[in-house]
């Protein structure tokens, strides 16, 4: 078998592990969570030190955030676009265009970290800096726009800067500029804490599938903005800005990641289309098992 499809299948096999683990009643939608939550904060930082501090760090990676700014940007501008024609409901909109703004860079870790190993990990955890500064401010603030919640606009600044791998990130980073080499009982303390990554995104992804039938044409329109033409953004700005190797793949695989798990929790805070967000997320989830690999293996080094 082909070794990258033999590191994938495990992907897609955790995830239907949590299909399954819901619809036995073993697990729920709500653990999911919990299960995100302890990633977030415990072991996706201990990852990426892991990961910085065994990867040459180049100049071009350090702008691998500011490319997934970019391309939130414009999937907010194409996504204003798009409803001149289309003319959704308010509380409908407000899920459509956070939708198409919010990549899951979660669901992008696992796949880059058994594609490319400490490599892929770096420069993913470095697009997903960039997308969840959005996420938190220009993401955030359309949200309230769109929303029905009656609170004054505000950027959510004090979430972004409160995040675990943020901060993991920095620290990775003076210590690789100061040289400082990390001992073995602390890499294998943060290997032991970073192991448990991969399987619970793939198992916290299938607790989440759940897609309704309901609106899945305009479900499907936004799938089609966020991951069909989020792929053209990405290449774009690849070719551009001359970008090559991992760093160009990192930024066109991961423009093209499914819808994240963040406009569900959007839509719920401030009272947008909730069952039109849940449809949106699921359906892009399940496209996504067969679309990130199959571009991680067309647009690979």
């Amino acid at each position: 078998m082909n070794p990258f499809v033999e590191k994938i299948i495990p992907l897609i096999v955790a995830f239907f592990v949590g299909v399954s683990a819901r619809k036995l009643r073993m697990l729920s939608r709500d653990d999911a969570p919990i299960l995100l939550k302890f990633v977030l904060n415990i072991s996706l930082p201990a990852l990426t030190i892991i990961a910085i501090h065994n990867v040459q760090v180049s100049a071009g990676m350090l702008f691998i955030p500011v490319f997934a700014m970019a391309v939130v940007l414009v999937m907010y501008s194409l996504s204003m676009l798009a409803n001149r024609v289309m003319r959704l409901p308010k509380a409908m909109f407000g899920s459509f265009l956070v939708g198409t703004m919010i990549m899951n860079t979660a669901y992008a870790l696992p796949f880059f970290q058994a594609a490319f190993g400490d490599e892929g990990l770096a420069r993913a955890s470095l697009f997903d800096i960039g997308n969840t500064f959005m996420i938190f401010t220009f993401t955030y603030f359309n949200a309230i726009k769109y929303g029905d919640n009656s609170h004054t606009d505000k950027i959510a600044w004090g979430k972004f800067l409160k995040l675990p791998p943020l901060y993991a990130m920095l620290i990775a980073f003076v210590i690789k500029a100061l040289g400082i080499g990390l001992s073995p009982v602390s890499l294998s303390f943060l290997n032991l804490i970073g192991m448990p990554t991969t399987p619970l995104v793939m198992i916290a992804l299938g607790l989440y599938f759940a897609p309704r039938k309901k609106n899945v044409s305009k479900a499907f329109f936004a799938i089609f903005i966020r991951m069909g033409l989020g792929l053209g953004i990405g290449y774009l700005l690849a070719y551009i800005f001359g970008l090559e190797g991992l760093t160009a793949t990192t930024v066109i695989v991961c423009s093209a990641l499914p819808i994240g798990f963040n406009t569900l929790i959007f839509a719920n805070l401030e009272n947008m289309d909730r069952e039109f967000a849940a449809t949106m997320v699921s359906f892009s989830i399940i496209i996504a098992l067969i679309y990130l690999p199959l571009l991680i293996f067309l647009f690979r080094p």
